[in-house]
């Protein structure tokens, strides 16, 4: 086999491409590995996304040194960054395009420095590093990749050593942690990071990389974050290089008009001459595509030399982007009208908890349906026009997209590390005082969420066992601060909110407050508030619509 001895911005940029679109491909697989059987297991999707986002700035990118490339890449996964598993990837990326900065190409020794500067940012970048996780995965793939370049010149043979690293470094996170074994699944995160790594090597070693399904849904996601992040609200109409956003949607090997048969490099290398922020994803039988460019017509006369047109769509991105501006500058003239002393960002899905927040003081909302990304948390603390931020994420898979937005404002914000609905809620109506300031309510507002108990009740999405607890798919199961601690089958969520109110409740309870979902009901509660009362007659309870989707209900007991 040839020795390839260097990565130029070719190779660069279809390592990242494919990168995203073989994470595109297994979202549903890294997000099956969440250790919690809960349905809103997120990592291949956050990952995705994320991913995506490195993958656009990389295309728009005209500068084609590696360095620039790779810190072009860099910051598109930390403004699209999702979740813990999307920080830590856009660290290692950040790690990776610091150890290159001053790089042309990549040799095989520069390759490995990119990916020993990942692995040593990743790790600084987690307060408490835990092993069995992508930090365990990135740190072995980077050892071997660096002892690898040592005795090879050849860059496909330390991605190759890299790539099979991780997969060893993947298969031991069980025995690293417990939690993993005892459920029987390996680190989603780090599953990702293999997935990126053996798109790497699938690029440099010339095979065919992974395009093997369409997920429609998944790729109109990453479509609009390409997209919304390419075209940024403040840009001169003039100066968008490519004014026409082109997709189409092609039946490969059907039609009168096609006589070429497809071969993804091929029909990927045309589009990239037409324009940018470029998206090829395809199966057997049909491929789906997304460009910015000048020519749309060009695009699907390309399209239909390999089959017939499904479906296609053109929207003229300038006349967009001068009414965008229009009212990006209303809005602006808006926010310097009135500049609010200080926000209180709370991070909640379903309309009823948000609500909640907002009548609690809460005067913004980032709804969290999907995770919110660095630049979604970002935004929304500049879009406040506040002297100073209290972010309260709600989730403790936001914390480190919240932190990484807090290090790219130029206001003070302090973080209330809230893990659950009531946690937030709760540091909120007892912990907030609007005339103490921002450092004394960050500390009063944390020792407030400490005198509330949070349950849950979700459905299980898979079969496991957690502390001794069998748990079956379909089981409706009970969360209590963060450990499941219930499980009935049949998916009896009466069942299992009685059983883990008897766990939560003590003599020394005062209060319950059930906030029931999408999936719950006024009914449901009621009976749920008649348990309380029968185990307890002096606990007061509340009842909430939160309309929060996938968990039934909430419980607060304080």
């Amino acid at each position: 086999m040839e020795v390839v001895t260097e990565i130029t911005n070719v190779e660069f940029g279809k390592m990242i491409n494919a990168a995203a679109s073989a994470l595109q491909n297994n979202a549903e697989k890294i997000n099956k590995l969440n250790v919690f059987p809960v349905p809103d297991g997120d990592t291949g999707t956050n990952m995705t996304l994320s991913m995506a986002s490195g993958a656009e700035y990389e295309r728009d990118e005209v500068d084609t040194r590696l360095g620039v490339l790779a810190k072009a890449t860099s910051k598109g996964l930390l403004m699209g960054a999702r979740g813990n598993s999307g920080v830590i990837l856009s660290q290692i990326f950040r790690g990776f395009a610091s150890a290159v900065k001053d790089e042309d190409v990549l040799t095989a020794r520069t390759f490995a420095n990119g990916l020993m500067g990942g692995a040593e940012t990743a790790y600084k970048a987690v307060m408490k590093p835990t092993e069995g996780t992508i930090l365990t995965v990135i740190r072995e793939a980077a050892t071997a990749a660096n002892n690898t370049a040592k005795e090879s010149d050849d860059v496909v043979t330390v991605a190759k050593a890299a790539y099979d690293a991780a997969e060893v470094a993947l298969a031991s996170t069980p025995d690293l942690l417990p939690v993993l074994k005892e459920v029987g699944v390996v680190d989603s995160g780090g599953q990702g990071l293999v997935i990126v790594l053996e798109a790497f090597y699938a690029v440099l070693s010339g095979q065919e990389t992974n395009h093997d399904t369409v997920d429609n849904a998944g790729l109109e996601a990453m479509i609009k974050e390409m997209h919304n992040t390419g075209v940024q609200g403040e840009l001169n109409p003039e100066n968008i290089k490519y004014g026409y956003c082109t997709e189409m949607m092609v039946d490969l090997g059907v039609g009168t008009t096609y006589d070429t048969d497809f071969d993804y490099d091929t029909f990927y290398a045309y589009l990239a001459e037409l324009g940018d922020s470029l998206l090829v994803i395809n199966d057997d039988e049909v491929v789906k595509v997304h460009v910015h460019t000048e020519h749309p017509g060009k695009v699907f006369e390309w399209g239909l030399k390999f089959g017939s047109l499904r479906k296609t769509k053109v929207d003229n991105m300038r006349n967009q982007q001068a009414e965008a501006s229009k009212e990006a500058e209303t809005a602006k003239k808006n926010e310097q009208s009135v500049q609010i002393e200080r926000a209180i960002i709370a991070i909640a899905t379903g309309t009823g908890v948000q609500n909640l927040f907002q009548s609690s003081g809460a005067n913004i909302i980032i709804d969290a349906t999907q995770a919110p990304s660095t630049s979604d948390i970002v935004e929304a603390i500049q879009k406040s026009g506040a002297k100073e931020v209290l972010i309260m994420p709600n989730d403790s898979n936001i914390f480190m997209a919240a932190e990484q937005a807090k290090s790219m404002v130029d206001v003070p914000v302090e973080i209330i590390k809230t893990r659950t609905i009531p946690q937030g809620l709760t540091a909120l109506l007892v912990g907030y005082n609007p005339d103490a300031d921002l450092t004394t309510n960050a500390a009063t507002m944390t020792d407030a969420m400490g005198n509330v108990k949070s349950g849950s009740i979700t459905t299980s999405v898979r079969d496991t066992t957690m502390k001794g607890l069998n748990i079956h798919s379909g089981d409706a199961i009970g969360i209590f601060d963060g450990d499941i601690v219930v499980s009935e089958p049949d998916a009896d969520i009466l069942g299992a909110a009685e059983a883990l109110l008897k766990k939560m409740l003590t003599e020394e309870d005062e209060m319950v407050t059930i906030i029931y979902g999408e999936d719950g009901n006024e009914k449901l509660a009621n009976q749920l508030a008649e348990i309380v009362t029968n185990l307890d007659d002096d606990i007061d309870v509340d009842i909430q619509k939160g309309n929060q989707p996938l968990y039934p209900i909430y419980i607060a007991v304080e």
